[in-house]
């Protein structure tokens, strides 16, 4: 399984035609390479995996991940004890009660391979 991290912007290593920028997430300062995203801005949010930026997401996005990583983090602290389940529902309120959902581009795909 692959965990991407948000993180904000801080500033683009050598202007906008650099290639790295600083950002800060729940681990500190880093700097990340921003080829798959092309230029960021200060303030914006990204989603990095292992030093590269992957995805430019909004601050709500954002806080979603962050909440599902804090109760990820609580569950492997031991916190919640015989409730891990209300902790569970409590930073994970958007996939509580729904069924899980294909990104958009994949649908098409998986409705193709139904009709065979």
């Amino acid at each position: 399984m692959c965990l991407a991290l948000p993180m904000q912007v801080i500033e683009m290593e050598g202007g906008l035609g650099g290639t790295t920028a600083l950002c800060r997430g729940r681990d500190g300062v880093e700097r990340v390479d921003t080829l798959l995203t092309g230029p960021l801005q200060p303030g914006q949010w990204i989603l990095s995996f292992l030093g590269a930026a992957r995805e430019v997401i909004d601050a709500g996005r954002a806080a979603q991940v962050g909440d599902a990583l804090a109760a990820l983090q609580s569950i492997l602290d031991g916190q919640g004890g015989t409730d891990a389940m209300a902790l569970i529902d409590s930073h994970f309120s958007d996939l509580v009660g729904r069924e899980p959902q294909l990104p958009a581009f994949l649908r098409p795909i998986a409705s193709a391979g139904s009709t065979r």
